[in-house]
C-alpha cells in the first residue's frame, strides 16, 4: 500500500523535535531461521509517551500513517513504526529537521538503501557494522547479537 504523508514544514519540525527528545532510531540484527543469512536487520521508530497523553500518539499515527500503539504496563505509551519502506518514507521527511539524531538517521537512512543491494553474505556482514554503530548512538548495553555474531555464524561450516 504506498500512503502519502502530508505534513505541513510545522508538523515535520515539530515531530522532528518529539523524536530527538522522546523517541528512538533502531537497526537491530534479529535472528530468522527463515532469512537467507539467518538473520534480519529491523529498522524501527519508537516514540514514548506517558499514557495519560495517549492522545498525543494517536495524533501522531493518523499524521504518520504507520505503525502500532500500544499502552505498555508501567504507565508509558508506545508508538512503534517497523520496516524499512515505512521508516525511509518518515526519516526522508524528518531528515532536515533533527538535530540530536541527524547524524543516526543519516546512518540508518544509509543502511536502507545498502539492505536493497545485498548479495552475498559479505555484504551482509558489512551491513551489520553499520547496524553496531547504531546501537553506538543508542548508548545501548543489552545487545547481544553484533557483527561479530553474524559472521561467526556465516562464516561457520
Amino acid at each position: 500500500m504506498n500512503k502519502n504523508i502530508k505534513l505541513t514544514s510545522d508538523e515535520m519540525a515539530y515531530i522532528a523535535g518529539f523524536l530527538d527528545g522522546d523517541g528512538c532510531l533502531l537497526a537491530q540484527l534479529v535472528r530468522r531461521k527463515d532469512y537467507r543469512y539467518g538473520y534480519q536487520v529491523r529498522i524501527s521508530i519508537y516514540f514514548y509517551q506517558k499514557t495519560k497523553r495517549h492522545w498525543f500518539l494517536l495524533w501522531l499515527k493518523k499524521k504518520l500513517q504507520y505503525g502500532t500503539l500500544r499502552k505498555r504496563k508501567d504507565g508509558m505509551s508506545e508508538y512503534c513504526i517497523v520496516g524499512t519502506q515505512p521508516v525511509q518514507k518518515i526519516l526522508t521527511l524528518l531528515y532536515r529537521k533533527l538535530r540530536i539524531k541527524h547524524k543516526l538517521c543519516k546512518l540508518i537512512l544509509a543502511i536502507i538503501e545498502d539492505l536493497k543491494d545485498v548479495q552475498t553474505s559479505e555484504d551482509f556482514i558489512k551491513i551489520s557494522t553499520q547496524v553496531d554503530k547504531v546501537a553506538y548512538f543508542n548508548d545501548s548495553k543489552k545487545r547481544k547479537i553484533t557483527a561479530s555474531v553474524v559472521k561467526n555464524f556465516l562464516n561457520s561450516p
